[in-house]
């Protein structure tokens, strides 16, 4: 990774050896202020902005193929032509420059106007509704306009914030390290001024598929040609006694995540329910916010059903090294107003509780109007469910995974939100196979974990390198095959696990 100042890069207005590129396959140069990454992708050269457009990750350290140079961070992936990007999690292009080539120097001083984005066709397709407001519907709709939709376009979202960067509650946003001017992935006024009818706190009460038609729960009726049903999932509820005190909090929405922060101000003692990824996260976050944290959970070592025992003693001795104390093979059984009481006897003080102890994906609305369902709302390879018409996308959706051979759900940011691109393009008449590698990443301090693949079981893991010194890759493989890849600063290595399994379907 090259972290020089802009002034410290070559100038690429001035011309670099075609040597050095020859020799690196990428270059970060400059031309005026900006940052222009050099990409040599067979015999082709390009130069394009050096920072991926979600998070800033330094492109110069993932991967060029196939007219694609993809983020070494969260596997975004951009078009070298044209700067477009790809696929999410990034949603905004790259800039481009013209690249001249004199002799054995290559030279990059203008820059290029950004083309038009190849439009898919629309049909007679009028008017379509998304149901949710996460990233599944966010996506699908910025997909759709993106794609040249000009029809009515309607987002119902129950919750009252426009979408949001929903990862971000959990961590930085949390931790106090980033402000709530970050969180939007849109600001609020992009819909109105891209035609977008953004119903917030609002909820479906009804779907029609004969008549193709939503009803609202205040009675009023959407009309639709296409629907996508992406409501999300919801955390599991204590049901405990003292799971209703005003200190006892779930995390999905802003308005979890302020309640939280708002407590966490005086807050001495925190008690979070639950080890999962988010669980901790939220541990980490509130560690970072100087508060005494106890982790309680059912479970011998964290995320071990995910990750494997050995990356889970990890994660959890990672945290230990940050204070946090943990109460495993354990489970609370009450909380009153100053603590956590739990099976095995003991008393936890606390002023704050945090429940992680999952999510259920909301198929209700599915169920009520007469979609296949089967541990999530059940979809074809398009993202089609059982009606014609209606698509589902994201936390609910079950699809058959080429990758796996199974039929599978995964609750995770960057799936939900490729499924949204991929469901809107054939709502719009494409027949495109979801086909993405499911990938997330969680981020505890200064660790990064990178998964790419979905491996339910497992009947062997490789270890490459070392978990305890924070430089590894984890493979976890059935009847010889690699399913999934854990890593921890292996970011290349993830990537070239993700070409792997897309390789393996023949792309």
């Amino acid at each position: 990774m090259n972290d020089a100042p802009a002034q410290e890069l070559p100038d690429l207005t001035q011309g670099v050896a075609h040597a050095d590129l020859l020799h690196a396959g990428k270059l970060v140069g400059r031309v005026g202020e900006a940052e222009v990454l050099l990409v040599l992708d067979g015999e082709k050269i390009f130069a394009v902005g050096a920072h991926c457009t979600h998070y800033h990750g330094p492109l110069v350290d993932g991967i060029a193929v196939g007219g694609e140079i993809r983020c070494p961070w969260h596997h975004a992936a951009f078009d070298l032509s044209t700067g477009e990007a790809l696929r999410a999690p990034a949603f905004d292009r790259l800039p481009c420059w013209s690249v001249e080539r004199q002799g054995d120097r290559i030279f990059v001083r203008s820059k290029r106007e950004a083309g038009p984005y190849v439009q898919a066709p629309t049909g007679n397709i009028e008017r379509i509704v998304i149901v949710g407001g996460g990233a599944a519907g966010f996506s699908a709709l910025f997909e759709l306009k993106r794609a040249g939709f000009t029809g009515v376009l309607t987002m119902i979202g129950a919750e009252k914030a426009p979408p949001l960067d929903r990862p971000n509650l959990s961590k930085d946003y949390l931790a106090g390290s980033a402000p709530e001017d970050w969180l939007p992935l849109r600001p609020a006024s992009y819909y109105a001024e891209n035609g977008v009818d953004l119903r917030l706190g609002a909820t479906v009460s009804a779907i029609d598929p004969a008549k193709g038609a939503v009803k609202l729960e205040d009675g009023e009726e959407l009309a639709y040609d296409r629907l996508l049903l992406a409501p999300g999932a919801e955390p599991v509820r204590l049901t405990i006694p003292g799971a209703d005190l005003p200190h006892v909090s779930v995390l999905r929405s802003l308005d979890d995540c302020r309640a939280i922060i708002e407590r966490a101000k005086t807050a001495k003692r925190a008690v979070v329910l639950g080890a999962s990824f988010i669980g901790l996260e939220v541990a980490a976050s509130l560690r970072a916010r100087e508060i005494e944290v106890h982790v309680v959970a059912p479970e011998k070592v964290p995320m071990a059903r995910v990750l494997g025992e050995e990356m889970g003693a990890f994660v959890r001795k990672l945290h230990e090294e940050h204070g946090v104390i943990f109460h495993l093979e354990d489970v609370a059984t009450a909380i009153d107003a100053e603590k956590v009481t739990l099976k095995s006897g003991l008393s936890l003080p606390a002023d704050l509780v945090v429940a992680g102890v999952g999510v259920r994906p909301r198929v209700a609305l599915a169920e009520k109007c007469g979609l296949a369902v089967d541990r999530g709302v059940v979809v074809d390879a398009f993202l089609e469910t059982s009606a014609p018409r209606i698509f589902a996308a994201g936390d609910i959706a079950r699809w058959p995974d080429p990758h796996s051979g199974d039929k599978i759900r995964v609750e995770h940011w960057v799936v939900a939100e490729r499924q949204g691109e991929t469901a809107a393009r054939n709502m719009l008449g494409a027949r495109e196979t979801f086909e993405a590698v499911p990938f997330f990443w969680s981020q505890h301090y200064d660790v990064p974990i990178n998964y790419v693949g979905h491996a339910e079981s497992w009947d062997a893991i490789k270890i490459d390198g070392d978990i305890a010194a924070k430089d590894c890759v984890l493979r976890y493989k059935r009847g010889g095959k690699t399913l999934a890849v854990a890593s921890i600063y292996r970011d290349i290595d993830s990537l070239r696990a993700e070409l792997e399994m897309e390789r393996a379907l023949g792309r």
